[in-house]
Formats: structure tokens, sequence, C-alpha cells
């Protein structure tokens, strides 16, 4: 059986970069959406899935991304069905699928048992927004167990000695928060972003990848000649099926158009949905 961190390596030694880390929220707008939208991130090129657990308190989430967790938990998804969604999708395909969650539910279910059950759905790593560095090691050591990457953050107010104690212990990749604050659409990058993913790939051999207010192809084309081994989208993604809501097929359509664009670096992000970074409300 390939393990989750075995899965996540391979989907970085392909060759490809930058790599798109797609996300979205389990059970956003419905379950039956949701799964058809993990399956056209696939078709649409998306090199790994990142699949948010809806928390009612999503600390480092803006606007648009808490308004999904409130629709997917309006629906009724929760963490058995999250696993559920998963284990249908992973009976399909073999792409990466990555778990972002707070530490609540995990806590609530037990640590080793979360793991488990993730790694027996076919999980392959997980990120806890809210979990210090200094209080990770229960959740590691349950990562290491179940075969999933325990995926590090760093963010621009890492200082340089903590930098190399946190990717030390990670696993996967190191996910790079590109912008100060929650996550949402940002019009542009920050250059002490761009000076952060120099510092963290001179202290580590896993690749990389900065999340948080990426949204258009002229981006993640700066990060790729930046050096980033992948970007990570989310709320452009998210406002897309937001934007749509109520029309199932158009939110599958957009979701795929726009990660053509950003793959294949389209600058026309018209009939997606996504609102231009000139027109829409930043919400990360």
């Amino acid at each position: 059986m390939t393990s989750g961190e075995e899965r996540i390596a391979c989907a970085f030694g392909a060759g490809k970069k930058p790599l798109v880390i797609a996300f979205t929220v389990a059970g956003d707008p419905d379950v039956p959406t949701s799964l058809a939208i993990m399956r056209e991130m696939t078709a649409a090129g998306a090199d790994i899935i990142e699949l948010g657990l809806p928390w009612s308190d999503p600390v480092a989430d803006g606007p648009v991304i808490q308004r999904a967790d409130l629709r997917a938990l309006s629906g009724g998804m929760n963490t058995d069905r999250l696993f559920d969604l998963v284990r249908r999708f992973r009976s399909e395909q073999e792409i990466p699928v990555i778990l972002l969650t707070y530490a609540n539910p995990v806590l609530r279910r037990g640590v080793d048992r979360f793991y488990l059950e993730a790694a027996d759905a076919g999980i392959d790593g997980v990120v806890i927004a809210d979990v210090p560095f200094e209080e990770t090691a229960p959740f590691s050591a349950a990562a290491r167990s179940s075969g999933i990457a325990q995926i590090a953050m760093v963010s621009p107010m890492t200082p340089p000695e903590r930098i190399s104690r946190i990717v030390s212990a990670g696993r996967g990749f190191i996910y790079l928060v590109a912008a100060l604050g929650v996550t949402g659409v940002r019009q542009g990058t920050d250059p002490a972003a761009i000076d952060l993913l120099a510092a963290v790939k001179a202290r580590t051999t896993l690749p990389v990848a900065p999340g948080f207010g990426i949204s258009s192809p002229e981006q993640v084309r700066e990060w790729e000649a930046a050096g980033a081994d992948a970007v990570i989208v989310g709320s452009a993604i998210v406002q897309v099926i937001e934007t749509r809501h109520g029309d199932p097929e158009g939110v599958v359509c957009g979701v795929g158009e726009l990660i053509r664009a950003l793959k294949h670096g389209c600058p026309d992000n018209a009939g997606t949905g996504l609102q231009g970074p000139s027109h829409g409300t930043p919400a990360w």
C-alpha cells in the first residue's frame, strides 16, 4: 500500500513545477457537487487536492472560506462524511489529498483514531492550522504511525532559528504562508514572502508551497520564477463555487476553467466566476 508521504513525494517527483494544490471545502455546496468538484480538479490538471474540514471557528480563514464552511456545515458535513467523501474519491483517483483542519475536531475524535481513520480513507497529508510547532508532537507521532505526512507551516513572522526547527520536523512539503492575516484573494505578492521562500528553501530539501492570496496565472508564474515547488490556491476557487451556488454544473465548470487557467498561464479568467483583484473584496 502506498503511504501518504510516498504519494505526495511521487507528485513532486514528477518533474512539473510549480504544482497546483487546489483547495475546496468538503461538502461545499453539497456532497455530490463536492465530489464532482474534486473530480474536475483532477481532470483540469490539479496536482494535489487540499480538502478543508468545515469548522465553526476557522481562525486562519477569511470570509470567503468562512461562508463555505457554513454552507457545508448547514448541509450536514462532518468528519465521518468527509472520510466517506475521500474514500469514494480515492476509489477512482490516485492524486494526493491533503486535509486542512483545526485542532478541535482532531482532539474531539482522539488524535490516534483521527489519523488512522484519515489514512484508511485515503488522506495523504494533514495541515492543522491552529497548532503551534511546540504542541505538534502528538499529531506528528500519530501521522508517522499512520503513514500520513504532517505538513508544517511557516509565515513571514517566523524567525530564522524557528524556521529551521519547523522544517526539520516537516513531512511531505512545507506550507509557506505567503501573506499576513487570514486567507483570501489578494492583488499582489508581498516581496517579503519571496524572501521567505528563499530562506525556507535554504533550510530544507522538502518542496515548498506558498499559499494565502494566490489567485491568478501571473502570480503562479511569479512564484515559479522565485523557485516555488507548488502553489496553493484556495479562496479563488471557493469564490467560484460561491458565485455559481445553485448551479452545480456551472460550479464544476467554473472550477475547472480556473484551474486550467492557472496551470496553463491563460490571463483571461472570463467565465470562471472569479472577480479580478481590482473588483473583488480581498478576503485573506
